[in-house]
């Protein structure tokens, strides 16, 4: 499909792109962890937000491309997966580009090992601890020496970050000291979020959490510049918010009043959706649910956060498993296949009149 010229024309002014989108415009699906290394540089194992990312955007640019989705970009769990992530308003670090950090002088040239990963798929058990540790030394190197713009812009973003940034660094730095283990199976002090136990938590694990609010400082860093260039090509991008989040998340930790759990934080349904011609017996997602009444009593004030969060990364939004909103598929926690559940209603128009306003 051509672009549509005049709503894509550039203001003669100051040479941006308009803002206003084509009526009927094409694009490409693609996962930046997709992306090839770019030539000449190292290939990390996975696609990053580096140099192949800018490549692609001239890519799509030159082939007449106005959209590219890009599907969840949160960080992934241990199936990999960025429908199960530890965080709905998170980046997966993961995506980073050591090329930045050394661009920013936050990793030395001779610190970027030269690595033989598989190129057809990610090898995530080589690549996680290549990634992370790369991270971890920029990390360390910005604590020490970071001064001037990058200190003011850091400071900045865990400062209008924190409504969702200070959960999730304490929940990664907590299940650092419990070995990976589920939130649920932390001592009780801390699955109750008792204020006294959090604040000493705050106190023992600050270098932590130093380490994770750069982690997603260095995302968010690199994701705007990302996107700042595609809107300078005339390339806008579709995020993705899966309707569902992982019970081993911050974002339940943080909130369990709203979600469907027991007295002792554990799930008394999980998602899925019933048999069909394709599944004898349903799928079985595990997902725990909304407490749609607790939700409604703030008006959808998690919602509206969510939203809004990933609206300041993309220009537009795929809501995974919509038809959720109108009624989902209820199972009961222990079930080990989705066949004995039964549809709940959801909040239905309620929640998207508080999104409008």
């Amino acid at each position: 499909m051509p672009r549509a010229e005049t709503a894509w024309s550039a203001d003669a002014s100051n040479g941006r792109p308009a803002t206003t989108r084509p009526r009927r415009a094409s694009g490409i699906l693609l996962h930046p962890s997709s992306l090839p290394a770019a030539e000449g540089l190292i290939d990390f194992g996975i696609g990053d937000l580096g140099p192949a990312a800018y490549q692609w955007i001239d890519a799509l640019a030159q082939a007449g491309q106005c959209w590219w989705q890009v599907l969840p970009l949160g960080p992934v769990g241990p199936t990999a997966s960025p429908y199960q992530s530890a965080s709905a308003f998170a980046g997966n670090p993961l995506l980073v580009s050591p090329e930045w950090l050394a661009r920013e002088g936050l990793l030395a040239r001779q610190e970027l090992p030269s690595v033989h990963l598989p190129h057809h798929f990610v090898d995530f058990a080589a690549v996680v601890p290549l990634k992370l540790g790369l991270l971890d030394r920029a990390s360390e190197t910005f604590r020490l020496r970071a001064r001037g713009l990058l200190r003011d812009e850091f400071d900045q973003f865990v400062a209008e970050n924190s409504y969702w940034l200070e959960d999730f660094a304490l929940f990664l730095a907590l299940k650092e000291v419990h070995q990976g283990r589920s939130w649920q199976d932390w001592p009780e002090e801390l699955r109750r979020r008792d204020p006294a136990a959090l604040d000493e938590a705050r106190r023992n694990l600050a270098d932590a959490l130093h380490r994770y609010r750069f982690h997603q400082f260095a995302f968010f860093h690199q994701w705007s510049a990302l996107r700042d260039y595609a809107r300078r090509r005339q390339v806008w991008i579709i995020g993705d918010v899966p309707i569902f989040v992982n019970g081993d998340s911050a974002d339940v930790w943080a909130n369990p009043r709203l979600f469907l759990l027991d007295a002792q934080g554990r799930q008394r349904v999980q998602a899925g959706v019933p048999p069909d011609y394709f599944a004898k017996d349903g799928q079985l997602w595990g997902n725990p649910l909304y407490d749609w009444e607790a939700m409604a009593a703030d008006d959808y004030a998690w919602w509206v956060a969510r939203l809004r969060t990933v609206l300041k990364q993309v220009d537009l939004v795929r809501v995974d498993h919509y038809r959720g909103f109108a009624a989902a598929w209820h199972v009961p926690a222990g079930a080990s296949h989705a066949r004995n559940g039964e549809w709940v209603p959801g909040p239905g128009l309620a929640l998207f009149e508080s999104l409008r306003r």
